[in-house]
């Protein structure tokens, strides 16, 4: 059985896309208090079903595939540039393909606009009309008004015409920006990108016996499987370690792991792999808000994820992307590293900011693990006891020293010098990732 927040959820879902909605009208439509709805069409709007706009509301938008994260909804756009809706609201949960900064002659402008563009545009007239008329829809810098004429041409065509007090550059600029962070987003692989379903997932009910999961366990070779109470909660998890010498006719209750460690959709591979092999965990549960289980993931999904996401072209560059560009390795014997510190990297004094520095500790430690044929590592915990302040453009020298090494942990130390002087000291502890 589903809670009312998923049932609300579902009832969202299959509304038309363009819809508006109100916490009002769904709580009415739902039977629940204000509240309620309040709450499901906020999380709606984390799973980008729909769109919330000052002075318009809420609209259902199409729910955007991973593949095409890029593209963005003329309701964001809005929200990007604190725009006002002149017209064209019913098109707001359209898509754009392009925009086209409308910077020359009219005619020249009218050659690259196209149905599903947006034209950023000043106030003229002629150019917000025939874009219009080609199925584009409107931004309109300076926050300038447009006639009462265009304003129905964009009501009646349902493509949007926005006003934005801020200047073409700015508007472009944060258009430019929300693609790029979107696209950041879309190389983050998530739990939900690579979780088992609660189709496919093996599970048994806190009401089976020992007898019952060593069948299951026959059946599917599985070592660990996730025990749900009524509507499909997840109450504990049961393993082998936990029947030896049980007696077949004990309840499963009596012997499970109760209140177990899960995770959600929306937290990241990397996370939840850190997470179980820091817990000794093989099976980790995927519950959504109220604890209801929707699948599970495994040790190897996570390893064979993280592997996989290593070896696939980046699209957006986080701080971590820039670091590692700049680092080279300049012995092989004894493991050296050069480092060029960029303007981007630099902290409001101009030296390198404390996050570019310990990204760049940490990555040049996994190199030195890679290189002891030691397999991937993450970070645990870092000192730094010791750093000058490192200009832009500096070129430093790095050298990793392994001074304790065991199975599942290592202590690192760095030297990090400029021109022969040493100017940062620091000592990390990494966990490395089981296969």
């Amino acid at each position: 059985m589903s809670t009312k927040h998923e049932k609300i959820l579902q009832y969202i879902e299959s509304l038309p896309v363009g819809d508006k909605i109100s916490v009002r009208q769904i709580a009415k439509d739902m039977g629940v208090s204000e509240g309620t709805a309040y709450r499901a069409i906020k999380e709606a709007e984390n799973r980008s079903l729909v769109s919330s706009i000052e002075r318009v509301g809420t609209i259902r938008i199409e729910k955007k595939k991973k593949e095409n994260i890029e593209r963005l909804t003329f309701a964001e756009i809005v929200n990007i540039v604190d725009g006002q809706v002149l017209g064209g609201m019913n098109g707001l949960h359209k898509t754009l393909t392009k925009f086209v900064i409308g910077a020359m002659q009219l005619e020249d402008m009218m050659r690259y606009t196209e149905a599903g563009s947006l034209l950023i545009v000043g106030n003229r007239f002629k150019a917000q009309e025939n874009a219009l008329k080609e199925g584009a829809a409107v931004l309109i810098t300076g926050g300038f008004d447009t006639t009462e004429e265009i304003k129905r041409l964009a009501d009646e065509l349902e493509l949007p015409i926005i006003s934005s007090s801020y200047d073409t550059f700015t508007v472009a600029t944060l258009i430019n920006r929300a693609i790029y962070d979107q696209l950041i987003k879309k190389d983050i692989l998530l739990i939900e990108d690579i979780y088992i379903p609660i189709e496919e997932t093996a599970t048994l009910h806190s009401h089976q016996t020992i007898e019952d999961f060593r069948i299951l366990n026959g059946k599917t070779s599985h070592g660990a499987f996730p025990v749900v109470g009524n509507n499909r909660k997840l109450v504990g998890m049961i393993t082998v370690k936990d029947v030896i010498g049980r007696e077949p006719s004990e309840p499963i209750d009596k012997v499970m792991t109760k209140h177990p460690i899960s995770t959600s959709m929306k937290t990241s591979v990397a996370s939840a792999g850190h997470r179980m092999i820091w817990e000794g965990i093989d099976l980790l549960p995927i519950v959504d808000e109220d604890g209801i289980l929707q699948g599970v993931i495994s040790r190897q999904d996570v390893l064979k994820a993280l592997q996989h996401a290593q070896r696939q072209p980046h699209h957006g560059e986080t701080i971590d992307d820039l670091v590692k560009k700049e680092i080279k390795l300049i012995s092989d014997e004894d493991l050296m590293v050069e480092f060029t510190v960029t303007p981007q990297m630099t902290n409001q004094f101009g030296a390198i900011s404390y996050g570019a520095f310990t990204t760049l500790l940490s990555e040049v430690g996994a190199l030195a693990l890679k290189r002891k044929k030691r397999g991937d590592a993450v970070a645990e915990n870092m000192t730094i006891y010791f750093i000058k302040p490192i200009q832009m453009e500096t070129v430093l020298t790095i050298v990793p020293h392994i001074l304790d090494m065991s199975r599942k942990f290592v202590k690192m130390d760095f030297d990090v010098f400029n021109d022969h002087t040493l100017v940062g000291k620091a000592m990390m502890m990494f966990q490395l990732l089981e296969r």
